[in-house]
């Protein structure tokens, strides 16, 4: 690869960055008439190479043409963007990142239309939009939008007996938060500020229960540590009061259990092909 068709890289990754000439010079030191010559032909001194591919978040190699799929210089490039963005858009573009994965794999190159903007713009605010792909090598789920947006990659596991079945108990789990009282009490309480305590009165109160079922939804969340019991001498009293902790993992049983009952068919891609069993 020639020394000279570095600055047309420099070009190209300027403008994939969207930053202008001017803050690439002051990065580096060097005027914005130096960033035109080299984006025209000219070549940097070697002593700034470094700094010019900090600035991109690449390799120095990567300014030459060489390795610019290296993985190194990718995952560094797009840990700078996410670390860069607002805390406000973080998520939005890891979210972006994700359905471009997801869409490379089904086009086998880079996706270059359909944002998940486009999809937002044409579905209503209650409209869900989903993509999936299946493999043998494992598969995804995603909400694009608008109900509800999520990402989920589930490579294979060499054993599914291992990590879904042993010393898991599942038919008891269900039983017990099939009872309307510990699922609206579990509910209840992920409605509420997390870090405030509560004791079984509050159970008793906002759902209405008897005293009886009120503890029995509390052993309930204790049995599964979703709950942690505390001991306060309070007026020469011992109350006992609860502290709630709540799991991401609540809200992704939610996810699925709403797919599992209402199933999903409005799909922006769905597909691959998937000959092994889910569990082996």
């Amino acid at each position: 690869m020639s020394i000279e068709t570095i600055g047309g890289n420099i070009a190209a990754l300027r403008k994939e960055k969207g930053a202008k000439q001017e803050e690439l010079a002051n990065y580096v030191g060097v005027s914005a008439q130096a960033v035109s010559k080299w984006e025209n032909g000219g070549v940097p001194d070697t002593f700034l190479l470094p700094k010019i591919a900090d600035f991109f978040s690449v390799s120095i190699d990567s300014l030459f043409g060489r390795n610019m799929t290296d993985y190194g210089a990718l995952r560094k490039s797009l840990c700078q963007k996410i670390a860069e963005a607002p805390h406000e858009e973080k998520f939005r573009l890891m979210l972006n990142y994700c359905w471009d994965m997801e869409r490379a794999y089904f086009n086998e190159g880079v996706p270059k239309d359909g944002s998940i903007e486009d999809y937002e713009k044409e579905i209503g605010p209650k409209e869900q939009m989903y993509s999936s792909l299946m493999s043998d090598f494992g598969f995804t789920r995603m909400g694009i939008g608008n109900r509800l947006q999520y990402f989920l990659l589930v490579p294979e596991t060499d054993d599914t007996e291992a990590a879904f079945f042993e010393n898991i108990d599942y038919l008891s789990f269900f039983k017990e938060f099939a009872d309307k009282d510990v699922f609206n009490a579990y509910v209840f309480l992920y409605k509420r500020e997390s870090n405030k305590a509560f004791t079984e009165k509050l159970i008793l109160n906002d759902l209405k229960l008897e005293a009886d079922k009120a503890a029995y939804v509390i052993s309930v969340l204790k049995k599964y540590n979703l709950i942690k019991e505390t001991n306060i001498e309070m007026d020469d009293e011992v109350k006992i009061v609860y502290n709630f902790k709540p799991s991401p993992s609540f809200i992704a049983f939610l996810i699925f259990a709403r797919e599992m009952i209402e199933t999903p068919n409005v799909f922006s891609y769905y597909g691959g092909y998937r000959n092994k069993p889910y569990l082996k």
